[in-house]
């Protein structure tokens, strides 16, 4: 989840994963991939951002779990574990 403002300062916490597109109108615009389109006072910049920190996020939490754990990487073949 990630957040952005409404027009009038509102807060609202998006789903990162449903974004589809985000314009600027010059409003800015995020559609979702069902088609709603939610107006936001962000910049298209700064959402972009915090969807490229969020991914990030979780990909450095899943590598500390998994050091934590003691567990190591497994390399797929593309044809299957060799």
């Amino acid at each position: 989840m990630i957040l952005v403002h409404r027009l009038k300062g509102d807060r609202l916490f998006l789903n990162a994963d449903l974004v589809e597109s985000i314009e600027e109108t010059p409003d800015t615009v995020v559609t979702l991939v069902d088609g709603r389109r939610i107006v936001v006072a962000d910049s298209a910049d700064d959402i972009a951002g915090r969807i490229i920190q969020f991914r990030a996020s979780i990909l450095v939490t899943a590598t500390e779990m998994r050091d934590a754990a003691g567990a190591s990487v497994i390399a797929l073949h593309p044809d299957g574990p060799h």
